[in-house]
């Protein structure tokens, strides 16, 4: 009898684990609407179940998200910069998909830090990304990566993240 009371209290979200929408919302997190390309490609592409996105940077360019690492910023501030990234790419995602429940997993991602000659500290930039993806996605988020510094950045932004994503035809 006792067993069957606490299967009763045991909440269904502990049991099923929360969407990813809901994720969000308990992070305080408003996906923006995704901006448009800013030359001649596109977001998004799709062949079978991988969707491959375009490399992002943040959704708004501020003196926070543009400029070098090493130079006009700390890899702190890059940390942040980085998961700004991931907000702007979950929001593309989203537009793609409808619905975050259609993600199966993240399974590739280049982070590239718009950096200094001697900054080696690229991987705790792009851990900004990777430590949202996991928070949003659980274990679905972990993902191959490759992080990567750059002489420079297209608008001098800060960080540039690509990834491959597997999705599910249904949530």
């Amino acid at each position: 009898m006792r067993f069957g009371t606490l299967l009763v209290c045991i909440p269904l979200l502990a049991l099923f684990g929360q969407s990813p929408e809901d994720k969000l919302k308990q992070l305080n997190i408003q996906l923006p609407t995704p901006s448009k390309p800013v030359a001649n490609y596109v977001k998004a592409v799709r062949t079978g179940n991988l969707l491959f996105l375009s490399g992002h940077g943040a959704c708004e360019r501020t003196p926070e998200t543009t400029g070098k690492i090493g130079k006009d910023h700390t890899t702190a501030h890059g940390y942040k910069a980085a998961r700004e990234v991931g907000v702007c790419l979950l929001a593309t995602l989203k537009s793609e998909l409808g619905d975050l429940r259609k993600v199966r997993r993240i399974v590739k991602v280049l982070g590239m830090v718009n950096a200094t000659p001697e900054f080696t500290e690229q991987p705790q930039v792009i851990n900004g990304f990777s430590d949202l993806m996991v928070e949003v996605f659980g274990d679905r988020g972990r993902h191959a990566r490759s992080a990567v510094g750059m002489g420079s950045l297209p608008g001098n932004i800060s960080v540039e993240i690509e990834m491959v994503v597997e999705v599910a035809e249904k949530p």
